[in-house]
């Protein structure tokens, strides 16, 4: 029977941790590696409702994109939503793996998966800071290109791919042809993505100076949502670790969802 400390062996391949941003915090978070795994669920977020929902199904994982503990803690009660996510996982003996910045700068991460749903094509990693164990490279951003289209075309693409809400963005004055992606909070990689001659960038949580930068530097930039860009890798990540642990029911969280709403 698999271990938690093999479904972290096997995410150390697909992502290493030793890849995850300094200020990051990945890998087992809370329960013990030597843990008999029976069940999984793969959520974006180890929000409460997923914990609970683990707690349901019977699971003795959670493997989630965005980590349990970010911030460093100074009590763990149900005072707080950590500790009542943490309470929950512990009385129930549930253990919580993540992959964070790990996972987006990955090949096959967040980042190639979000190119692959919105239709790019000769996908490159854009800037690679090195290369996986493979000799692939690994970076945050990836770019790639589309038939030439008007940015309206494109908007609605995005927003039918994605399944989101709403968008928003800034119109950089130039149809789309070469597109960059970053999933989450990327638009700092704003001026990467114009130097590397992209004139569409689709990321989220932009801010309001970002916009205009944009506009400055002639991009179209898409704020298509944190949740939006990052969720489908969620799919990818269950399909993997049931390839690989096929004695493993492996489950996707059915509670999550976003909680920003568009009136």
């Amino acid at each position: 029977m698999p271990y938690v400390k093999d479904i972290i062996a096997h995410l150390e391949t697909l992502a290493p941790g030793s890849t995850a941003e300094s200020w990051d915090n990945v890998g087992l978070l809370c329960g013990s590696g030597d843990l008999p795994v029976t069940k999984i669920l793969v959520a974006l977020d180890p929000f409460l409702a997923v914990c609970q929902e683990a707690a349901e199904l019977g699971a003795d994982l959670i493997v989630t994109h965005h980590p349990l503990i970010f911030s460093p803690l100074k009590s763990i009660t149900d005072q707080t939503s950590t500790g009542r996510c943490i309470r929950t996982l512990i009385v129930n003996g549930i253990a919580a793996v993540n992959a964070h910045t790990n996972l987006d700068v990955a090949p096959g991460g967040v980042n190639d998966v979000l190119a692959q749903v919105l239709g790019l094509k000769d996908v490159q990693v854009l800037f690679p800071t090195g290369t996986d164990r493979s000799g692939n490279p690994v970076g945050l951003l990836r770019a790639g290109g589309v038939e030439q289209q008007s940015l309206e075309a494109f908007l609605t693409r995005v927003k039918e791919d994605l399944r989101c809400p709403g968008l928003r963005y800034c119109d950089g004055g130039k149809p789309v042809r070469r597109v960059a992606v970053g999933g989450g909070a990327c638009a700092s990689e704003l001026i990467q993505a114009a130097q590397a001659g992209c004139d569409t960038f689709v990321t989220a949580d932009v801010k309001y100076n970002q916009f205009w930068d944009a506009q400055d530097l002639g991009v179209n930039l898409i704020d298509a949502g944190h949740f939006y860009t990052e969720n489908p890798v969620v799919a990818v990540l269950a399909e993997n670790l049931a390839a690989a642990f096929p004695e493993i029911p492996v489950f996707i969280s059915k509670k999550h969802r976003d909680c920003m709403k568009f009136f």
